[in-house]
């Protein structure tokens, strides 16, 4: 018993042993993993060293005049300590927050309760887009609050007196948009994206986003090294410095000169056409340099409002429509370059009404028994076009129309590039479907695409690509160039482009776009005016457009577009009402900003005329004058002489010296 009794004590114990050395060890590894934890984390505690960081910003966008369009700037932050704010001097710290920040007091005044109305006692954001002047000007201010005692110190959960004051700090990177609604929505709009609690904009539209690789930040930067008692980083051999490193900035082909008043002009034409927007575009023919592309519905990209979001989406390359007669020069040019026919072959328009089949027929506006190619484009006829088409297959006729850039995307450098539509092949064999296309029906085309193929007409035949964009630079000063994601094409030969680029100056001189001359330069193009369809039906509502060409004798040559949706003034949605004086307007400000120049000797003489006309009018006005003149003479002239009355008394005596005077008299 007694044995058994020691043998269960030593089993005990060595249990008791047992136990205490494992929690012996479970101690001992704690505190060595509390060690090692400590060692090897970032402690809470005074540092000799401190980095500075200098975080990249994205690249800017410039005018081809070296105007600042978008850029960006630094963001901060203003945080408070519910709690650390003195109640009796809290309305003084709100009005002075609210006078060096320009947030309103009843704004501020809210961001201190919560939604059920309580105080809140932990950190306050009062604002987090806070720009670089105001952030200045609010450090200073906390700097002046701590001296007027506003704040106070409050117990943390260690029971240590801490004091919390206005602090501003750096959280992101804001994107401004100096000029407002200038160059909008060309330049598009950013939203914004976060990385590690710093906010950077990011593009959602147009350049922004088109060029969203080449203009985002690349790289941040630093300072890092051991610091003073007032915490500056001292530099010395020892600190480390890495330059951060900006996104590129992205220059323009378009100069603000040319752009802002070509913005005001379709302003102005779209109230006085009562029109739904008005979208303008002018580019060197040969090199495809945009000199402008505007819109009449802009918006401002740092304050896109609920009105505003219709124009968001640009419609030079986002819009396809039913072009109407402006696509007759390209389904004409496609038999010419065929060699099926001649701008002087003839043709019998059938007085402008031709049957197909039984229930379709083709009708023109003006009636004409026969036509050159030439004249059926002055005259804008579809009976001619849809007889010209008819030459060419549907294979054919489709691929002449895909050369010019038609159903495929333009290349403009823009974030949205539609391609439109064309029929199949098995639909262009049949006549109607050939035919409706030819004379631009049936089919959908945005303005770049056009704006691209009439290019051809004014550049032997190449069809160019549109660029916004001239080249990008890094902080160093050194340019890259980006070739389009769709280049030239050589749409037609030289001679057919050369031939084509005749018949449109006709059009201009005795056609549809007469309105379009201007003495001194070069001036060709072609009208379209074309229903809208409206759940499968067209209704009376209208496309309006010109596409053309103004070149001067100097070697300026420019390719302009023009479309007028939904002109609504009466009569103003024909294009020749609306398009083609657009149009001149913007030839006019091109020559105003010396981009056009007119024929010296053109104008020479018109000014001789003018005076030669001048001193004509004024020899009638002085001829008239005269004749008036003499025709009073002889009115006056004309009155009778009545011989004065004899007086019926007796005259008295006349005097001896009286009669001898009234001999004198004589």
């Amino acid at each position: 018993m007694t044995k058994k009794t020691e043998n269960k004590a030593i089993h005990q114990r060595k249990y008791k042993i047992t136990g205490l050395f494992l929690i012996l060890t479970l101690a001992m590894s704690i505190f060595l993993f509390s060690v090692l934890k400590t060692i090897s984390s970032e402690r809470r505690i005074p540092s000799h060293n401190s980095t500075i960081h200098d975080r990249s910003f994205r690249g800017s966008i410039i005018s081809a005049d070296n105007y600042i369009l978008s850029n960006s700037q630094k963001t901060y932050k203003a945080v408070i300590r519910g709690e650390n704010i003195v109640p009796e001097k809290k309305e003084v710290f709100i009005k002075l927050f609210s006078i060096y920040s320009g947030i309103p007091v009843k704004d501020i005044r809210k961001k201190f309760k919560n939604k059920k109305g309580k105080e809140i006692k932990k950190n306050i954001v009062l604002s987090r887009n806070i720009n670089a002047r105001h952030a200045m000007q609010l450090k200073s201010l906390a700097y002046k609050l701590r001296k007027l005692d506003v704040f106070r110190s409050t117990k943390n959960r260690a029971g240590i007196e801490v004091m919390f004051g206005l602090d501003i700090i750096e959280n992101g990177e804001s994107r401004r948009f100096p000029l407002k609604d200038v160059l909008s929505p060309i330049l598009g709009y950013v939203g914004k994206k976060e990385e590690n609690n710093y906010i950077r904009p990011r593009g959602k539209k147009g350049l922004e986003r088109n060029y969203e690789k080449y203009i985002t930040s690349k790289k941040d930067g630093f300072f890092k090294g051991k610091r003073d008692v007032s915490s500056r980083v001292i530099h010395d051999k020892n600190s480390i410095k890495k330059l951060r490193v900006d996104g590129l900035d992205l220059h323009l082909n378009i100069p603000l000169a040319v752009q802002r008043r070509v913005e005001i002009m379709l302003d102005n034409m779209k109230k006085e056409l009562d029109a739904d927007e008005i979208i303008v575009g002018a580019m060197e023919s040969h090199t495809g340099k945009v000199l402008t592309l505007a819109s009449s519905e802009r918006y401002n990209p740092a304050h896109i409002t609920q009105k505003d979001i219709p124009a968001l989406n640009p419609k030079f390359s986002e819009y396809p429509y039913e072009a109407g007669s402006v696509m007759k020069p390209l389904s004409i040019s496609v038999a010419i370059d065929k060699g099926l026919v001649t701008p002087s072959k003839w043709f019998n328009t059938l007085n402008g009404r031709l049957q197909i089949g039984k229930r379709h027929w083709i009708s023109d506006d003006d009636k004409f028994p026969s036509l050159q190619v030439t004249d059926i484009i002055v005259h804008s006829s579809n009976v001619g076009t849809s007889l010209i088409s008819w030459l060419l297959t549907g294979p054919e006729f489709r691929e002449g129309l895909l050369q010019f850039g038609v159903a495929k995307p333009s290349g403009i450098d823009l974030s949205r590039d539609l391609p439109g539509s064309l029929k199949k092949v098995r639909l262009l064999d049949n006549k109607l479907h050939r035919a409706n296309t030819a004379y631009g029906y049936g089919m959908t085309i945005t303005f770049a695409q056009l704006f691209k193929a009439y290019s051809a007409f004014n550049n032997e035949g190449i069809a160019v690509t549109p660029r916004l964009v001239d080249y990008l630079e890094d902080a160093k000063g050194k340019h890259y160039t980006l070739d389009p994601k769709i280049g030239d094409v050589q749409a037609i030969k030289k001679k057919t482009a050369e031939q084509m680029h005749s018949i449109l100056l006709e059009v201009v001189k005795r056609g549809t776009g007469v309105a379009a001359q201007y003495p001194g330069l070069e001036i060709g193009g072609k009208t379209g005016t074309a229903h809208i369809a409206k759940n499968g039906h067209y209704v009376r509502e209208y496309h309006s457009s010109f596409y053309g060409f103004a070149n001067d004798k100097f070697g300026n040559k420019y390719t302009i577009g023009v479309l007028v949706i939904r002109a609504k003034k009466r009569y103003k949605y024909f294009a020749s009402q609306s398009a083609v004086p657009t149009f001149k307007k913007v030839v006019q400000l091109l020559v105003e900003q010396g981009k056009l120049v007119p024929d010296p000797e053109v104008i020479k003489k018109i000014q001789e005329d003018k005076e030669h006309e001048a001193e004509i009018a004024v020899q009638q006005r002085e001829s008239k004058e005269r004749a008036r003149e003499r025709k009073r003479a002889k009115k006056k002239a004309r009155k009778v002489f009545v011989e004065p009355q004899l007086p019926t008394t007796k005259p008295a005596p006349v005097h001896v010296q009286q009669l001898e005077n009234m001999e004198d008299l004589f």
